[in-house]
């Protein structure tokens, strides 16, 4: 018997061949935490336009950027975890998929087979929105399996100080125009409901500004990535603040992504090639990434203590 924690990230294909990523596609975009819209009105548009259209485009991106061990997210989520048993030996740290393998309710199901008496869920996305929380929530609890959930960890100091560090050794190193902390982008209906994830973002940006050297700090703006359909998100959109950067004379640009702790398909492939080649076209000359968490000791370090607080404290309410 042992306490578990289950970390959880968003998924990805099984391969990056067409077919599997339109299995994948058609799981993800038919969850309605994603998309709002009535099935009986989103479905049609989804089988019988999107997937023919966009499977075969988004499986090249996949194919450019699938790794020798698979896929990046997963490939680099496997690394979290393994650091986070490390910090946790008396632990069963695992980890799941909310679309694709492993599956939450498989995971939990096998913790729990396994004597795990407490179990945490630790979604890996820092600010917390529908459109991923609560279909993770939604697959656990439907196991019947107690655990305890952490909706977010933007807000906790050591998370903070860590993305400021990386974002000031970043722009240390070259002199850049701006600084764009660029978050996945969700409908602007969304908010409009409650959703507080533009608020975190606020607040993630808001705190990481006070952190970095006022030189910096000056630099800093706000963007959203990462848009799908037709519908309005939240902006503004990356792209169209790259080519604005430039229009104003601003060639140097430096983008962190808060929003995502490991490479993935919106770091790899829509940010190092789409945004870069849009970049250069308008006249850019430097645009660089601060690198996502990924592997770094520290934060799965973090990740730990996260999961042993939480643990801690439900406990002994």
């Amino acid at each position: 018997m042992q306490p578990g924690l289950l970390l959880v990230n968003l998924g990805s294909p099984a391969s990056p061949q067409t077919q599997d990523v339109k299995t994948y596609l058609k799981t993800f975009l038919s969850d309605q935490n994603v998309i709002e819209m009535p099935p009986a009105i989103w479905q049609p548009l989804l089988r019988g336009i999107i997937l023919p259209m966009r499977a075969w485009r988004s499986a090249t991106f996949y194919r450019d950027s699938w790794l020798p061990q698979g896929s990046p997210l997963i490939v680099n989520s496997q690394a979290i975890q393994r650091l986070v048993q490390t910090e946790l030996p008396t632990w069963d740290v695992q980890l799941a998929m909310t679309y694709g393998d492993p599956a939450i309710d498989q995971t939990m199901t096998a913790m729990h087979a396994r004597g795990d008496t407490d179990i945490v869920l630790l979604p890996l996305f820092p600010q917390y929105t529908q459109s991923t929380h609560a279909g993770i929530q939604q697959q656990a609890q439907a196991t019947g399996i107690s655990f305890k959930f952490i909706t977010h960890f933007y807000d906790q100091p050591i998370y903070q100080d860590l993305l400021a560090d990386q974002i000031q050794r970043c722009y240390d190193q070259h002199h850049y125009d701006a600084i764009i902390m660029s978050y996945h982008s969700i409908p602007t209906a969304m908010v409009h409901h409650g959703d507080p994830y533009q608020q975190q973002c606020d607040a993630t940006t808001q705190a990481i500004c006070e952190r970095l050297s006022p030189t910096a700090r000056a630099k800093v703006m706000t963007a959203y990535q990462s848009k799908f359909g037709p519908m309005p998100w939240l902006k503004p959109y990356l792209k169209n603040e790259l080519m604005s950067l430039v229009e104003m004379g601003k060639r140097n640009v430096l983008i962190a992504t808060p929003s995502f702790v490991v490479d993935c398909l919106e770091t790899l492939e829509e940010d190092y090639v789409q945004n870069y080649q849009t970049f250069k076209a308008s006249g850019g000359d430097r645009l660089d990434l601060v690198p996502p968490m990924n592997d770094d000791t520290t934060f799965s370090q973090f990740l730990a203590h996260l999961a042993s607080q939480q643990l801690a404290v439900t406990t002994h309410a």
